[in-house]
């Protein structure tokens, strides 16, 4: 058996991270390996409560510390109660955006100094690193685009699909270049095309984890 894997998913708004996250634990599963997918924030009954607050566009005005620390929070509980049992005994944890989305969405396009980011990572996550991190990559205009057609299902936009344009160019810039300074650990995905085909190319890259190639 594999041993187990901590597998995340990031990426803009609409990149179709969500999706691909599926898709991989219903491979997962048919290849017979004890998986679950969990998101952030969120994950735990804690972390869900502020995932509400986080995302709410109807929240009241508040700084990027305030938010930091909020993820911040959220990810604790959520390692706690849910990732770090889970991997203990031995499942595959495939997460919805892990804490890369905070470094880009407060740090680098929220202009939080990135040693706030540094520290807290180290408190609150370390040495709980995922194996391998899939980042999503569409143009922000595609991905806004996406997003509007989701909200016809789900309704409003969230807190962070509001913001301008500017910022989701930045957000793309700044997966961009955690690629670029992990390669080893983050892979950038071209999302711009058919699921299947992206589905893919990430199982061949969750291959190496599993031994196969």
């Amino acid at each position: 058996m594999a041993p187990a894997r901590f597998i995340t998913f990031e990426g803009g708004e609409g990149s179709g991270k969500s999706t691909q996250a599926s898709l991989l634990l219903k491979r997962l599963r048919a290849e017979g390996i004890d998986a679950l997918m969990t998101r952030e924030p969120g994950g735990s009954a804690f972390a869900e409560q502020i995932r509400t607050l986080l995302l709410d566009a109807a929240s009241a005005a508040h700084g990027v510390m305030a938010e930091t620390l909020l993820f911040y929070a959220a990810r604790a509980d959520h390692l706690d109660k849910l990732i770090r049992p889970a991997l203990a005994e031995g499942r595959w944890v495939v997460c919805d955006r892990f804490s890369d989305s905070t470094l880009v969405y407060q740090s680098i396009a929220g202009g939080l100094a990135r040693e706030v980011v540094d520290a807290l990572e180290q408190m609150i996550v370390a040495p709980t690193i995922p194996d391998l991190t899939l980042v999503l990559d569409v143009p922000p205009e595609l991905g806004l685009r996406r997003a509007v057609e989701r909200r016809q299902i789900t309704g409003a936009p969230d807190a962070f699909e509001m913001r301008d344009l500017a910022y989701h160019r930045r957000l793309r810039e700044g997966f961009a270049a955690l690629t670029r300074n992990e390669p080893r650990r983050c892979l950038l995905i071209d999302g711009t095309r058919e699921r299947e085909v992206i589905a893919t190319e990430i199982w061949s890259h969750v291959g190496t984890l599993k031994g196969t190639r």
